[in-house]
């Protein structure tokens, strides 16, 4: 199943560099084309669900420029209300890179929950390597993030 979904996202586009573009006010990686926040997965679903799944586009929401998709009323309400709690963390950007001064974007399908935040990261290792310290890693992005993200709104 799982690679399933990935095959679909990667030929949707949603990982591809060329169709990503960073929003100027909150810098969330944004689908160029369809302007879609990341990739029209339900962010709130991570939590809920335990799972990446998509949203549907009767239950959108437009905020701070990127459409956010959902899979039900529920979860667009949830996230409308607090936003700074679904949303990836580092604006859905991978946090291994982060720590490295780069800005790559995390893919979806890639994730991870950890301290009640949601990490996208750009490929199973970058997610391996941050699961085996956390801490340390949350911490180094933490600290190179306002570079980081200065650097997207130029």
């Amino acid at each position: 199943m799982f690679r399933l979904l990935l095959g679909l996202a990667l030929c949707g586009g949603i990982a591809t560099p060329s169709g990503v573009r960073a929003a100027t006010d909150n810098q969330l990686a944004i689908n160029a084309d369809t302007g879609l926040a990341i990739g029209g997965f339900d962010p709130v679903a991570y939590f809920t669900e335990g799972k990446a799944l998509f949203g549907r586009p009767e239950f959108e929401l437009n905020l701070d420029g990127a459409v956010w998709r959902f899979n039900n009323d529920g979860n667009r309400g949830a996230f409308e209300h607090h936003p700074e709690v679904y949303a990836p963390r580092f604006a859905g950007y991978d946090p291994v890179a982060i720590g490295r001064g780069r800005s790559v974007p995390g893919h979806p399908l890639f994730w991870v929950i950890v301290g009640q935040r949601l990490y996208f990261f750009y490929s199973e290792q970058t997610r391996s390597a941050f699961l085996a310290d956390p801490g340390r890693i949350i911490d180094t992005a933490e600290r190179k993030w306002p570079d980081v993200a200065h650097d997207l709104g130029q």
